[in-house]
């Protein structure tokens, strides 16, 4: 596994649409593994393929509860709304107010090919899934945030 870097605001792979993964082979399996030692190395939750420069469908996130690798996934149900507070890894030193669904269900594929399927109930992975979707979708939490915080540094 090794580390890869992550795209930050301006670099125009986030701006783009993520493309389907058409055949999981050993590339997405080292792909996923080397996300995920990524995100945890960043201290992150959630991140999506586009950030480490790979215009494909695929997230790894963990909330706390275990790492979720999902490739190609689709929100197939939603409800209800909640508002709450984001950052990203690719836009460092800022934060914003986005308003979400308050829960989501999400079919995917997983690192073997098999159809998943989860569902997320108004909490920090629902937000999590949607954040990362979005990059999927070339699209960042502050082309939807409702106010932008800059965070301050606290390097004394």
């Amino acid at each position: 596994m090794s580390l890869l870097n992550i795209k930050t605001i301006g670099d125009p792979i986030l701006k783009k649409k993520a493309a389907v993964v058409e055949k999981i082979d050993s590339s997405t399996r080292r792909l996923l593994d080397d996300m995920a030692e990524t995100l945890y190395n960043a201290e992150g939750v959630g991140l999506a393929a586009p950030q480490v420069g790979v215009s494909q469908r695929i997230i790894v996130i963990d909330v706390g509860d275990g790492l979720i690798e999902l490739i190609n996934p689709e929100i197939v149900r939603t409800e209800g709304n909640m508002l709450g507070f984001e950052g990203c890894l690719s836009i460092p030193g800022m934060s914003g107010e986005v308003e979400r669904f308050a829960n989501v269900s999400v079919k995917f594929l997983n690192r073997r090919g098999k159809q998943q399927r989860i569902t997320a109930k108004g909490d920090l992975l629902s937000r999590c899934i949607q954040h990362e979707f979005d990059h999927l979708e070339g699209i960042l939490f502050i082309d939807k945030a409702k106010s932008i915080t800059k965070q301050e540094d606290n390097d004394d």
